[in-house]
């Protein structure tokens, strides 16, 4: 069995300020990420999206 503590998916700063700059047309400041950083995994449907996949690939 393959480790269970191996991530699967994860974001970062890289990909924060990709989605700004073509949204806002600039990168957002340090303090900006820090206000919506921990916002991201809350908004995230973690139980849907794992379950979507189980039953679009093995159902």
């Amino acid at each position: 069995m393959k480790d269970k503590n191996e991530i699967v998916y994860s974001l970062n700063i890289e990909d924060i300020q990709t989605i700004a700059f073509q949204e806002m047309d600039r990168e957002l400041s340090d303090a900006e990420i820090e206000k919506v950083k921990d916002l991201i995994g809350e908004k995230i449907n973690w139980y849907d999206a794992i379950l979507n996949s189980i039953i679009e690939k093995l159902i």
